[in-house]
């Protein structure tokens, strides 16, 4: 499946926002200044092609020019190459294939990595700056929340097992019940024949 443009515009609207609007990125954005970074998705029949320059980044589906660096991976590799840490791992694993100038994706995991990712900075110009920190600070509250639930209810879980096995008879317990059972059965039945003994006279 092909990359539609307003999927590309999309992406290339959120990676300007994320990577160049910090003044702080400036210089690890010049070492990527020029440079035409080619990413193959195996989910997807077309590559998508970054093509940097000082102001900004442009986000292609078609590029007819050669790429100083081409990646071929899977959508699932993306998020992992925020950390820089991860880049050699995935090229030594198979994860990540990576073709021409190494420095060029080396450069662009770093950038990705120093930059600090903020929702609000993302929505501020669809819905202004007050509704998008609003939203950033559920987006933040609500995957805390998620994961304290989720701890929680793992806790909960834990602790109704153990007292559910605790509460469970043993072999022992169930073997004493059903004889006190039938020792209160034979009881009943003793104490029945005597009233019916005492009815009779």
């Amino acid at each position: 499946m092909p990359f539609k443009p307003l999927v590309t515009a999309g992406i290339e609207n959120a990676l300007n926002a994320f990577l160049y609007r910090a003044p702080a990125l400036k210089t690890a954005r010049q070492r990527l200044n020029g440079k035409v970074l080619r990413i193959v998705l195996k989910e997807f029949s077309t590559p998508l092609v970054l093509v940097f320059s000082e102001r900004q980044l442009d986000v292609l589906g078609e590029w007819e020019g050669e790429a100083d660096c081409s990646v071929i991976t899977h959508m699932s590799v993306l998020p992992k190459l925020r950390d820089r840490q991860q880049l050699t791992a995935l090229i030594r694993s198979g994860e990540l294939e990576v073709e021409g100038d190494i420095q060029v994706v080396q450069n662009f995991v770093a950038l990705s990595d120093l930059a600090e990712f903020d929702p609000a900075e993302l929505l501020a110009p669809y819905i202004g700056d007050i509704a998008a920190e609003g939203i950033s600070k559920v987006i933040h509250g609500g995957s805390t929340f998620l994961r304290k639930t989720v701890q929680r209810q793992q806790r909960y879980a834990a602790e109704v097992l153990t007292e559910e096995w605790r509460m469970a008879p043993g072999p022992l317990e169930v073997a004493w019940f059903a004889e006190e059972t039938a020792a209160v059965e034979r009881a009943v039945n003793a104490l029945t024949k005597r009233l019916e003994k005492l009815e009779g006279k």
